[in-house]
């Protein structure tokens, strides 16, 4: 391995021990979704699928 792998693995894992606390306080403190806020993340998450797949169709024909 050079120095530059070397150095960009321990910035890599420097950088998940410094994330690591932050993330467990923002998971412990999140709001906890509702149905209406699941149904306003799949109606888009399926309109874009939808127009993906139309798409895919468009260019096979």
């Amino acid at each position: 391995m050079d120095w530059l792998k070397i150095g960009s693995a321990a910035l890599l894992i420097g950088m998940l021990v410094m994330i690591w606390p932050r993330m467990r306080h923002a998971m412990k403190h999140t709001p906890k979704g509702t149905s209406e806020d699941w149904k306003s993340f799949l109606i888009p998450l399926i309109a874009v699928v939808g127009f993906v797949a139309f798409l895919i169709m468009m260019v096979r024909g």
